[in-house]
């Protein structure tokens, strides 16, 4: 079926949404049609088109099912259903030459070859799998966890079939996978980047205050682990963004899944009047365990100084986030400007000290291209509280006018700036708009308001790895790195809570 190759298109809605089409049955038409397309709804978004054919509803095949079976399967999918859909004429081309629309012709896992190990193809643009950072030519290293180097095709198959909705890869893009080979070294999810995951574990820097961090920390029965519990409101814990049931992973990056409950509060009390914990919801827990993989490697992940991205890195789409409490409420952010007034167009000077954690950020751009932005600022970080966002684009460090720069240059400056770092940024609507209208951006524009805000951040990722690492993926049926670490924590059956 090379010629006759459906597309792919999810459709999400709210409750009181439609997706925006009829599904119909035509006297004298073979298939399921699209029809009545409503201008602007979901589905005309998304890029069906009148007299599309339904071949398959979230993976079931349908051309040859009841009408009424084919409309039970999109009702009961709910609020996001997937469609393979052929386009009216490749159909009808596609029936009078009796060809097979039910057999795939090409899997999304194929063989190379000459060589050894399994390779994903033929990535559908904008699907669930592009979106979660699978590439064409990625080898496939995992599956949940499980290693597939020795796999053969079809057993690589029937363990994604049997996934269910969803599904975690480990991959090495051929950068990666060359660079490793040429070392005679295994790659493996401990080495892998977490950029590409739906949901992060969340890292929450707090100082002490009079009544303590304002959490209790809890064993809970049934559960395995340390949960942040009873949460005082705007206290260091609430600003900080923990949240009711966290699981706490490490207490200043030392892990303390396997600690007893005295253990951990030790190890709180034993770092003073600051610290810095990692937690996981329960949906980030999830992922985590479903690809075996422990969230320690996002710690390590944003605490590591690294360098440039590759252009691949560069152009990724970045992972979808949980939703999250406001963090830091006594630190004030910068908005972003959406008028086109000279005075809402002014950049933002942001001072920051970099914490255990690094400075909370990534800075991304092209190795050997100007302009670079920031991207991934992490939440209740030192760049979050200083004021930087996604997408701004950096115009000084300490200083220094980087607009000319290259990523390398921009790199060294920070990697040379020590504990504290000072940036002129402007939001990319407003850089634009300035350079448009020829205006230098300088700290003259800033007025009589100096600084966004000054406070202590979290990682700055300037990634450089000499190959990139090899990816951790998950879309709804997605790839993710993975490899373990597992948590079988203590629990002690009578455990005391204490008041942080």
């Amino acid at each position: 079926m090379a010629a006759y190759k459906p597309r792919v298109i999810s459709l999400n809605k709210r409750s009181e949404q439609t997706f925006g089409f009829y599904l119909r049955v035509e006297h004298g038409e073979e298939g399921h049609l699209v029809r009545c397309l409503e201008m602007g709804g979901n589905a005309e978004l998304a890029g069906m088109k009148d007299g599309d054919r339904i071949l398959r509803v979230n993976g079931t095949f349908v051309d040859g099912l009841p009408h009424s079976e084919v409309v039970e399967l999109v009702r009961n999918s709910g609020s996001s259903v997937t469609f393979h859909v052929l386009d009216e004429a490749s159909y009808k081309q596609a029936k009078a030459q009796g060809v097979n629309l039910a057999d795939p012709h090409s899997s999304p896992v194929t063989n190379v070859k000459g060589q050894q190990g399994l390779y994903m193809t033929e990535v559908v643009p904008g699907g669930v799998a592009d979106q979660a950072g699978v590439r064409p030519n990625d080898r496939l290293l995992e599956i949940n966890g499980e290693d597939m180097d020795s796999s053969t095709h079809d057993q690589a198959v029937e363990k994604i079939k049997s996934a269910g909705g969803a599904l975690m890869f480990l991959l090495a893009d051929e950068e990666t996978e060359r660079h490793y080979q040429s070392k005679h070294l295994k790659i493996g999810a401990w080495l892998a980047t977490t950029k590409y995951l739906p949901h992060k574990p969340r890292i929450a820097e707090m100082t002490k205050g009079s009544d303590g961090y304002g959490f209790l920390l809890k064993e809970e029965p049934k559960l395995t682990g340390h949960f942040i519990r009873d949460i005082d409101r705007d206290s260091p814990a609430d600003r900080a963004g923990l949240m009711e049931m966290d699981r706490l992973v490490a207490v200043d990056g030392k892990e303390v899944t396997e600690m007893s409950h005295e253990q951990v509060v030790d190890c709180i009390r034993m770092s003073g009047s600051q610290c810095s914990l990692l937690v996981v919801d329960k949906e980030t827990e999830q992922m985590y365990q479903k690809g075996k993989v422990s969230p320690m490697l996002f710690w390590e992940e944003m605490k590591s100084i690294s360098s440039p991205p590759s252009y691949n890195e560069v152009v990724t789409t970045p992972a979808v986030r949980p939703p999250s409490p406001v963090y830091n409420q006594e630190i004030v952010s910068v908005p972003v400007l959406s008028r086109d007034t000279d005075e809402d167009l002014k950049p933002k000077l942001c001072r920051m000290e970099k914490t255990s954690s690094g400075y909370g950020f990534h800075l991304n751009g092209i190795q050997g291209v100007c302009g670079q932005y920031i991207k991934e600022v992490v939440k209740g970080g030192a760049a979050d509280r200083a004021g930087l966002e996604d997408d701004d684009m950096v115009v000084e460090v300490d200083g220094v006018n980087v607009e000319k720069s290259t990523h390398e240059e921009v790199v060294g400056l920070i990697r040379n700036s020590g504990n504290s770092l000072e940036m002129l940024v402007a939001s990319k609507n407003v850089y634009e708009k300035l350079t448009a209208k020829g205006v230098a951006i300088t700290r003259a524009l800033l007025g009589e308001t100096l600084y966004a805000q000054v406070h202590t951040p979290k990682t700055m990722e300037v990634r450089q790895e000499t190959p990139p690492p090899p990816q951790l993926e998950e879309p709804e049926e997605q790839p993710a790195r993975s490899r373990s670490s597992s948590e079988s924590s203590c629990s002690s059956q009578t455990s005391v809570d204490e008041r942080f």
